[in-house]
């Protein structure tokens, strides 16, 4: 896994980029004191983008939000973890939809955890959705599919890029995907987490845009699961 550490103190930078390098020694560990710097060099970078971004929230300058931001405007598939010594902070940047938060004053506990999880993350992009498409066998990455809907006699495989049909039940594609992070809101939903934007009383927003129902019988336990999911 490719680490990308941003803090303007300089200690705190030296011990983050210290702890991952012995505790996870497979991972490649790079490290800015400020966010243009390492915009600038995903930018004009030769190999993939950072898998996993470290970043201060309150630095002078452009702020680890701003930097948030302009990776999501770049549509970079790289995971935020949001680094800071003031709590207060955490809620205006659930809009950038960080992985994680690591709090400075707990930092080698949470920051292990956290690593521990951005790697189960990243091994589940891997992971791969195999089905028949008419006459065809089509193989997605899970990571491209943002929801099943349930039409009539067949399912609609909604992706990031084009849709697909297949013969199956809801019920089967949900078994079929329960290691995996897809949840059943409604009768006729099956959802990527991954793709969550926003989460209403009646309803959820995924990142392009689409609102999908929440059946009121999957309510209560679909809300906590996506809180969690949010959270970890």
């Amino acid at each position: 896994m490719k680490i990308a550490v941003c803090d303007d103190e300089s200690k705190i930078l030296e011990e983050i980029a210290a702890f991952i390098k012995k505790e996870f020694p497979g991972h490649k560990v790079e490290a800015f004191s400020d966010g243009e710097t390492f915009l600038s060099a995903v930018k004009t970078a030769t190999d993939a983008e950072p898998d996993l971004l470290l970043i201060d929230i309150d630095m002078p300058g452009m702020s680890g939000m701003d930097v948030a931001a302009a990776l999501t405007c770049e549509k970079a598939h790289t995971l935020i973890v949001f680094v800071t010594a003031h709590d207060e902070l955490v809620y205006d940047s659930f809009k950038y939809h960080p992985f994680a938060f690591v709090r400075k004053k707990f930092l080698d506990d949470e920051l292990r955890s956290v690593i521990a999880d951005c790697e189960k993350e990243i091994a589940g992009r891997n992971k791969h959705f195999i089905f028949q498409n008419a006459s065809k066998m089509v193989n997605l990455a899970q990571s491209e599919i943002l929801y099943f809907e349930g039409q009539a006699n067949y399912l609609a495989i909604h992706t990031t890029s084009d849709e697909y049909k297949m013969r199956s039940t809801m019920a089967g594609v949900e078994k079929e995907l329960e290691d995996s992070d897809f949840l059943r809101i409604h009768k006729g939903f099956l959802v990527n987490l991954e793709h969550i934007r926003v989460l209403k009383t009646e309803e959820l927003e995924l990142d392009n845009g689409t609102v999908l129902p929440i059946g009121k019988s999957y309510s209560e336990a679909a809300k906590k699961s996506i809180l969690k999911y949010m959270r970890r």
